[in-house]
């Protein structure tokens, strides 16, 4: 069985796409450790959705910032473009700090169209590495996870945890033997990983980028880039919605908004502002954390701030990590049976399945069972199926960011509404929503998948959107 962490599912990296745009940059990376010689010449073919999709998405910007050895999760955002013009001025590229070889964006990264038979993200690097040809593909799958071709990812995992779990039927399971709570259950899976001190530094760690996306996206204006000319529209929310005035330190920020009053209204108002106030940030090449997936974003940091703000206001660092937790499971189980890639399975792997984990980590710290915790997971999800990926021109713009703020309400609903439920009454369980969701993945054409050739795509004139 595949051993997925918590902090597999969150990962912290540059927008716009987590498959797009972060998995290349990994393979980029990975490519270059795993390849140690001296290499005189690469180049770089992109397949399938990277190909279709891969200029909207920045694929051809990440795999040269990965190709520069820069790290996705340490890289300050604002030094990309004069790296990025470095290379296309000097047309060389500085590989590892040690060598400079000829590098033609135009030339040496080539978009093929078709795609490659395991999956719809491939991309293979082509080198002279000490005076021989290498050629190495790899898939970036979904939610910044890449694999080499033909690798094994289970018998690569030389680790074990103490509660193995495939499935929703399990985690009940060992939460029924154990009498633990999700999170705690899934805690000791991963202190059987990691350590307790590394574990509450990477919560924090993934919460405070949270935090800031939140911050920076109730606080900057402007027209995101891309060429769609779309307006930034979470300043103006917050502006309308009279929040406490925005200072520079965000901690002294957040605690004012949690202290501001708010009506039924405008709570439905606030979590649209924090969903699409994070996905601007990551729209716009910035720092974010996959959840499960860049373009996904939004609805998870929505929905803690949405806990914060009106259900606890003593809330802090516990209640997110264990809100992070019982998401990271239940993103796990979509990922094993299902997928978390827009290109396999379209935007109910990503919005719907970021849906699901935010509904069920809310209805845990709302006090639900486990049951109940699975309930809400499968309602959310439920209410996304055969949700289409159609990004018009490409772009993580249009319908995507709304469709965080759609993802997030639909979680707190889904929350609600489990604590509602008698789990024994319930008729549709989660194991039977993750086995629908991927056989609707399977059913759906490939031109709903992250290609832009179908849906909103084609159905919107994108000159002057």
């Amino acid at each position: 069985m595949e051993i997925i962490s918590v902090f597999d599912m969150f990962k912290i990296g540059i927008g716009p796409s987590s498959s797009h745009t972060l998995g290349p940059w990994k393979a980029a990376n990975r490519f270059l450790l795993e390849n140690p010689g001296n290499i005189s010449k690469i180049s770089v073919e992109l397949y399938g959705s990277l190909s279709l999709t891969g200029k909207g998405h920045a694929t051809d910007i990440a795999i040269v910032m990965g190709l520069l050895s820069q790290i996705p999760e340490e890289i300050f955002p604002e030094t990309i473009p004069r790296l990025l013009e470095e290379v296309k001025t000097s047309k060389r590229l500085n590989l590892r700090g040690e060598s400079s070889i000829p590098f033609s964006f135009e030339k040496d990264i080539k978009f093929c169209k078709k795609a490659l038979p395991f999956h719809s993200n491939g991309l293979r690097f082509i080198a002279q590495i000490d005076e021989k040809e290498v050629i190495e593909t790899f898939y970036s799958i979904g939610g910044g996870f890449v694999i080499k071709e033909n690798e094994n990812i289970r018998d690569a995992q030389s680790k074990s945890i103490p509660y193995p779990i495939q499935n929703g039927a399990e985690l009940l399971a060992h939460c029924e033997k154990t009498g633990l709570s999700i999170s705690e259950l899934v805690l000791q899976n991963e202190l059987a990983l990691h350590t307790e001190e590394y574990i509450d530094t990477q919560i924090k760690k993934i919460w405070e980028v949270m935090e800031s996306c939140v911050f920076i996206g109730c606080t900057t204006s402007g027209i995101l880039p891309g060429g769609l000319n779309v307006k930034r529209r979470a300043a103006d929310f917050y502006k309308n919605l009279e929040g406490p005035e925005i200072v520079k330190n965000k901690k002294e920020w957040l605690k004012k908004l949690r202290k501001t009053k708010v009506k039924f209204r405008q709570i439905l108002k606030w979590v649209s502002c924090f969903a699409i106030g994070v996905n601007e940030v990551n729209a716009s090449l910035g720092k974010v954390v996959t959840a499960p997936t860049n373009g996904s974003s939004g609805v998870i940091p929505a929905v803690i701030m949405y806990y914060l703000m009106i259900e606890d206001h003593k809330a802090g660092l516990p209640e997110i990590k264990r809100f992070l937790l019982v998401a990271g499971e239940i993103g796990s189980i979509f990922k094993k049976g299902a997928t978390i890639s827009a290109a396999m399975g379209g935007c109910q792997a990503e919005i719907g399945v970021s849906s699901a984990m935010a509904a069920a980590a809310l209805c845990e710290l709302l006090g639900g069972s486990p049951e109940q915790v699975l309930v809400a997971a499968e309602i959310a999800m439920e209410h996304h199926l055969g949700m289409t990926c159609d990004p018009i021109m490409g772009l993580v713009q249009i319908p995507c960011i709304e469709r965080n703020s759609m993802g997030a309400m639909k979680a707190i609903t889904a929350a609600e509404l489990a604590l509602g439920t008698d789990p024994k009454a319930a008729k549709v369980p989660l194991d039977k929503v993750v086995s629908t969701m991927w056989q609707t993945a399977k059913d759906m054409k490939t031109k709903y998948k992250e290609t832009s050739k179908g849906g909103l795509a084609l159905g919107v004139n994108a000159i002057g959107c």
